[in-house]
């Protein structure tokens, strides 16, 4: 916004890389149930993967850079000029503001659990903001009645609560700092829970079920069946709001039919992930598109159409079944096996 750039076609772009990260990285939570409903090992789901997302990512890069290449550059640069003076001047750059992303990503890799690596995170960014930043917080919190570090207190836990509100005096540095805080995502929470909740009494119901085997029967070739899956995966994500529900449930459903047409179980996990992972952003009222929506600032059907990867991925799942490309099958040695083994 800052650089009078398309909202819309940033946050396809930011979406697109996330997920596409989120896909390849095996401390990924989606990337680690898909396997483990379908049976399969989490690092051959990762490679087979590989042949669906790697196409898909570069023919998402690709469309970027044509739309990028429309875009005039020399009109933005005193944009980027004051936005780099305003910043210089109102803020303590500094590489040692990176200090709490990292310890995150440390965390992370250490696989720490989701909730105390956000909270130390969170309030590790709020002791640097102190050390770094003291002038600003100061401005934000704007007690004078209350001492230098009662106040910078207060500037971050208004910051962690309500959201950080910048006074630089530059509406597009003001627009491109001013957001965060837990409010901002009460809303969120709220649907979030309805979706749970309601996605639970569907497959309690046995609603889901009901429909996945209905489009079943229709299913008579390796594509269709893989093509069934997607839609599948989609339809959850529609009517039951969440990604985990699309994942677990078409997971149990098809599993069995794979089997039975000697399709390795590492063709569905990578299925439904690039189905059921992959569309949950574009549905508004699912959690992930709930969430991108408030954390971007974007609604959902406006960065819909230029979430490329996310649209591309699917297509190319659906033409790997059909063409069987990639799609690979138990031998026979293997059934035999497994049976005089039982």
């Amino acid at each position: 916004m800052g650089l009078d750039l398309s909202p819309a076609i940033t946050a396809g772009a930011i979406i697109s890389g996330a997920y596409f990260g989120d896909k390849m990285s095996p401390l990924s939570d989606t990337t680690n149930l898909a396997p483990a409903v379908t049976g399969t090992d989490l690092f051959t789901h990762i490679r087979h993967m590989v042949w669906t997302t790697g196409p898909s990512m570069i023919l998402a890069l690709i469309i970027f850079m044509i739309i990028g290449l429309g875009v005039d550059a020399e009109s933005k640069g005193n944009m980027i000029e004051i936005l780099m003076v305003t910043l210089d001047a109102s803020f303590n750059i500094t590489p040692l503001a990176l200090i709490p992303l990292a310890v995150v990503f440390l965390m992370a890799i250490r696989k720490f659990p989701p909730l105390p690596t956000i909270l130390f995170g969170a309030l590790l960014g709020g002791g640097v903001a102190m050390a770094l930043q003291p002038e600003a917080l100061l401005i934000f919190a704007n007690s004078p009645e209350l001492s230098p570090m009662l106040s910078m207190l207060k500037g971050v836990w208004l910051a962690l609560a309500s959201g950080y509100t910048a006074s630089t005096g530059v509406p597009e540095v003001d627009n491109l700092l001013s957001r965060g805080g837990m409010e901002a995502m009460l809303v969120v929470m709220w649907l979030v829970i309805s979706a749970l909740s309601f996605g639970a009494v569907l497959e309690k119901a046995g609603m889901l079920k009901r429909l996945i085997r209905s489009a079943l029967r229709a299913a008579k070739s390796t594509g269709s069946l893989i093509m069934t899956v997607v839609f599948s995966c989609i339809g959850i994500n529609i009517v039951a709001a969440d990604q985990y529900i699309s994942i677990v449930l078409a997971g149990k459903m098809y599993k069995a039919e794979f089997e039975r047409r000697q399709l390795k179980p590492k063709n569905l996990s990578r299925v439904i992930e690039d189905s059921g992972t992959l569309t949950s952003p574009l549905v508004p009222w699912n959690t992930c598109g709930a969430y991108m929506a408030a954390t971007l600032g974007v609604a959902t059907f406006a960065y819909l159409p230029f979430a490329f990867f996310n649209l591309i991925n699917p297509l190319v799942s659906i033409l790997y079944g059909f063409t069987g490309f990639t799609i690979e099958r138990i031998e026979k040695n293997s059934l035999e096996l497994e049976g005089s083994a039982v």
